[in-house]
């Protein structure tokens, strides 16, 4: 059980929308944070998923302002949308996964209670994760911008042709490139859609982005790393029905000669693991990793 905090902290619930059986979980949540006398809100679009009545229902800017925590129930689709959202709240995040081993909600929901009291009591991993942020110029003009946990991605149609794409890194034309797309990710998307492109994993605590281009017409058109401080400028030259989408949950369309501008965040997110956390640990499980039999970890 937690220590009381003090003054009376807040902290946000955030819970996957129209999952069954959570309404017991959740109340579970809710009994061990009072009992340990913190005030529990939920964030507005999980209030109205949840027939659950005399719980305060906060916006993300009212849980910025109040919140020391957010805990997260669900997989990592759920805490990349929330993670977005409070980035610039600086609000460190809790992952409760609601099935497989999450890398973002790396909690399991049957040790969560025992888990949870560990974190809050300080025994805990924190860890900070980069963020993208990019913009849509249309003759100089905004058209779209967004933030991204994994990766910014410009892709193709469905139903159209490869697009021809043109890259520069901090005013320096790199290549041209035809392909399906193009995804910029962080090294926390290296486990994501960059993987399955043929990316590299890149640690969290890498200061890089990693270019990743997807099913390139020419095979030497590889994927690159460039450091964390660059400007990234992809322009459209040619093809149809091409968009970009922020951590494939915001989608923008895309025309002819429009430029996307991308660069590191000036935000970061904070994960807070269970005591003993491992990066490789998540690698393992997530990637079906062979361990060895002999192999014993080293007790501290």
């Amino acid at each position: 059980m937690p220590a009381t905090p003090h003054p009376q902290q807040t902290i946000a619930l955030v819970v996957r929308h129209n999952t069954l059986g959570i309404e017991e979980p959740v109340a579970g949540i809710l009994a061990f944070l009072r009992g340990a006398g913190y005030r529990v809100v939920l964030e507005e679009s999980t209030a109205a998923h949840l027939a659950m009545d005399g719980i305060e229902a906060l916006t993300i800017a009212e849980i910025g302002a109040v919140a020391c925590a957010a805990v997260v129930m669900g997989g990592d689709g759920t805490m990349l949308g929330i993670a977005r959202q409070l980035a610039p709240y600086d609000v460190p995040l809790i992952g409760i996964n609601q099935g497989r081993l999450g890398f973002m909600t790396d909690i399991p929901i049957d040790r969560m209670i025992p888990v949870l009291g560990d974190i809050l009591e300080g025994r805990s991993t924190a860890e900070k994760r980069t963020l993208l942020q990019a913009k849509v110029l249309r003759d100089g003009v905004v058209m779209a911008e967004g933030l991204a946990v994994n990766d910014v991605v410009v892709s193709r149609g469905a139903g159209a042709g490869m697009v021809e794409l043109q890259v520069e890194v901090d005013g320096k034309f790199m290549y041209a490139q035809r392909s399906d797309g193009l995804i910029i990710s962080t090294p926390t998307g290296s486990t994501a859609y960059a993987l399955s492109a043929g990316g590299p994993l890149l640690h969290p605590s890498l200061l890089g982005i990693v270019l990743v281009p997807i099913a390139p017409h020419a095979l030497s058109n590889r994927p690159i790393v460039v450091p964390d401080v660059s400007e990234i400028v992809v322009e459209i030259i040619n093809g149809r029905d091409t968009s970009v989408n922020f951590d494939m949950q915001t989608f923008a369309s895309l025309q002819q000669r429009d430029r996307i501008v991308i660069a590191r965040s000036p935000n970061t997110i904070t994960f807070l693991h269970p005591h003993g956390w491992s990066y490789y640990d998540t690698l393992r499980e997530k990637l079906h990793w062979n361990e060895h039999p002999a192999y014993q970890p080293k007790t501290r």
